[in-house]
């Protein structure tokens, strides 16, 4: 069979997508290739086809068990033979695989990055014909990616034990920086690079500021996607509970999954995930890599994650059927509060501060009034026009855009006539003219400030609140109390 007879006949389509046939057949000239491409821009077909064309065995390096596994099945669905070597399997099955191999029965074989320095296992590698080596998930190699592992770094040995052998590396984000840095840890021979759009023109992407626990927020979105299935993702293990308990009560079916969860029950709520008996996983980051589920039509973030790759990779897990999907990230100052003491925890090397430095860019991009999608491209290097209609910067009226010099000054003052005792909640309903217990208690409906915010929605001032903390006007003390700094004082004097 030829490349689209191969096509057709496993994988079931008549046309290849763009820029899969260049890679597949840089990988049949056996050049090696770094590829870029958006999740759901059909990686895993550009090397699932080619080794179908040619003589021999190729291994492919995943992270995760559970995306080999799903790989591996959905291979044998479609009649390829394929298997994985992993921890979790006995001696004898590990064994059965082995002696497969070396009657050539297999075409794909899946592997941890760990098990590549192990002895036994170059060995065998050795004495098998194998046609190329693939590194999924590729910035893991990397220490300036956001998931560097050591492992991953180690790869390293592949092109000095098998300097003739092909490999191919696969991520869906990576910035030039990235990229250069894969390739040169991989030792990547004059590789073939290949970098898609970033433009995920089926994605409307959402960003709000999160008003209390966000729950509110949350079901006004999910009533415009009744009975569609969704990721919510949130950052601990106890409010993926919390939140999926919350849904159940609802009348959702929602499950959460975690990694402190049986490896029985994660499996179990995978599984019904990807067969539409679950509507709705709530998960921390440890779901979802490589999820073999097309019409996930939602993903909302409860919280801000620690970097634009992680939220890039996470919402490209939704329409990767090419049908309309939507995002929303909820956020808060509390979520840069809390991010910032993850990074402090860590040992003082360079990556420190470059965790700090990819921070700010989350921030950046949440509280930015460009277009969504272009703000994505820019930080990977890419650029594109604006989207028209597929973010909330791009459709919000004008009525909706602030001037937030008079605003900030405004906030800023509340906060001093208050005496920087309270939290941004508290602040904003002085502004807004509250009658709230708590705000006629203490006096400050008497206050010059009081009410003279009113024009402003409450997610408006929350707004102003964080580019205000972002651009250093104020800090968050103990008990989330917000201060003026002296750059705010400046900013009240004019």
């Amino acid at each position: 069979m030829n490349k689209l007879e191969t096509l057709e006949h496993y994988f079931g389509h008549s046309s290849f997508r763009p820029l899969q046939e260049e890679v597949v057949d840089a990988i049949l000239e056996k050049q090696d290739v770094l590829m870029i491409l958006p999740t759901g821009g059909g990686k895993s077909l550009c090397y699932q086809l080619p080794t179908l064309l040619m003589e021999g065995i190729t291994v492919v390096v995943s992270p995760l068990l559970a995306l080999m596994h799903d790989q591996v099945v959905a291979l044998k669905a479609n009649g390829i033979s394929a298997a994985m070597l992993s921890s979790m399997q006995d001696m004898e099955e590990s064994q059965q695989i082995e002696e497969q191999l070396r009657r050539g029965e297999i075409k794909l074989l899946y592997v941890a990055p760990e098990r590549l320095t192990n002895g036994y296992f170059l060995n065998l590698l050795h004495q098998l014909p194998i046609n190329f080596f693939v590194i999924d998930e590729a910035h893991c190699v990397s220490e300036w990616g956001h998931e560097f592992r050591e492992n991953y770094r180690r790869l390293s040995l592949l092109k000095e034990q098998f300097s003739t052998t092909p490999i191919a590396a696969f991520t869906a984000t990576a910035t030039h920086a990235v990229e250069s840095d894969i390739a040169s840890n991989l030792g990547l021979v004059n590789p073939k690079r290949v970098r898609g759009s970033l433009f995920r023109e089926n994605l409307t992407i959402n960003a709000k500021h999160r008003i209390k626990d966000g729950r509110a927020q949350l079901m006004e979105f999910l009533k415009l996607h009744t009975d569609e299935s969704g990721i919510i993702y949130t950052l601990s293990r106890k409010s993926t509970e919390a939140v999926a308990h919350f849904l159940q009560t609802k009348g959702i079916e929602a499950k959460a999954y975690h990694a402190g969860l049986p490896t029985e029950e994660k499996n179990r709520t995978y599984a019904d995930f990807v067969a539409d008996r679950v509507q709705i996983v709530v998960a921390t980051i440890a779901f979802g890599m490589g999820i073999d589920k097309s019409n996930i039509r939602f993903v909302v973030h409860m919280t801000m994650p620690k970097t634009l790759e992680n939220f890039y990779q996470e919402i490209g897990r939704a329409g990767r059927d090419g049908l309309e999907a939507e995002t929303l990230l909820l956020f808060s100052a509390q979520d840069i509060v809390q991010q910032k003491m993850f990074i402090e925890d860590l040992p003082e090397t360079p990556y420190k501060q470059h965790a700090f430095n990819k921070l700010d860019s989350m921030i950046r991009f949440a509280n930015s009034e460009n277009c969504r999608h272009q703000s994505i491209a820019a930080y990977f290097d890419d650029r594109i026009e604006a989207c028209i209609d597929k973010c909330d910067n791009c459709t919000a009226p004008a009525s909706e855009k602030i001037d937030i010099t008079t605003a900030a000054r405004m906030l800023l003052s509340t906060i001093l006539r208050t005496q920087q005792n309270f939290g941004l909640h508290y602040v904003i309903d002085v502004l807004k003219g509250s009658k709230e217990q708590r705000v006629l208690a203490n006096g400050h409906d008497t206050l010059s400030v009081y009410g003279i915010g009113d024009e402003y929605s409450k997610s408006q001032w929350l707004t102003i609140g964080d580019k205000l903390l972002e651009l250093g006007a104020v800090e968050i003390g103990e008990f989330k109390v917000y201060k003026l700094t002296a750059f705010g004082v400046e900013v009240i004097k004019g």
